[in-house]
């Protein structure tokens, strides 16, 4: 990502909308640019966010990809041909290569991770609104590799869909070495609920063992 701009007019003028299911996180994003920009509405859900998005217009939605009611994806297909002149950033703590070609196919202008800092999302968003893609570092060599065919983005995408979104977070977890306890605490959920979604995950599929899970997700890019 490049340095960040210094704030501008156009940038002060700049209506956001923070969409994720995280309260605390909400908070923490909003004190980072409030005031460079004006947060005109906050939501945790797809139903709550798509009420919002269409009662305030916002530049910049600031967009989770995983949330209940079907995601940032869901978002996206609701309002992206009802508000074309709404921009969409993703902004989410996956880096998986299926979450960015993803959103970004559904029609997000920008994919960046929770680790970015307040200037660096502000330039973001400033860079986002003026109709620029914006990525942060490592992802962007997702979508160039989609659009190469290196990644194979129509087999992903059905495998994926087999998964519910949660047994999606938990397979990124397992694959990357997780323990079961780390995994639950990670999710704030119960031991005996990772055991229950990682069976479902191997057996949706196909595959034996964690090891065999982690070698399927690191073919195909997903941790």
């Amino acid at each position: 990502m490049t340095t960040p701009h210094m704030t501008t007019p156009h940038m002060a003028a700049l209506r956001v909308a923070i969409v994720d299911d995280h309260a605390m996180f909400r908070t923490g994003v909003r004190a980072e640019i409030e005031g460079p920009v004006d947060i005109v509405g906050e939501a945790e859900d797809v139903d709550s966010a798509v009420k919002v998005i269409a009662a305030t217009r916002p530049d910049v939605v600031l967009l989770d990809v995983h949330m209940p009611g079907g995601g940032g994806l869901e978002v996206i297909r609701r309002l992206h041909l009802r508000h074309p002149e709404t921009k969409f950033l993703a902004l989410s703590v996956s880096d998986a290569a299926e979450d960015v070609i993803g959103i970004i196919r559904a029609g997000a202008r920008g994919y960046v991770t929770k680790n970015i800092s307040g200037p660096e999302l502000l330039d973001a968003i400033n860079r986002v609104a003026v109709g620029d893609a914006v990525f942060s570092p490592r992802l962007a060599g997702f979508v160039l590799d989609a659009f190469a065919g290196t990644i194979e983005v129509a087999q992903v995408d059905e495998e994926i869909d087999r998964l519910t979104e949660r047994e999606r977070e938990v397979m990124r977890l397992i694959a990357r070495g997780y323990a079961y306890k780390e995994v639950a605490k990670e999710l704030f959920i119960s031991i005996k609920t990772v055991e229950t979604h990682v069976s479902s995950v191997l057996r949706k599929l196909q595959l034996s063992s964690r090891h065999e899970l982690t070698r399927w997700a690191n073919d195909r890019r997903l941790i």
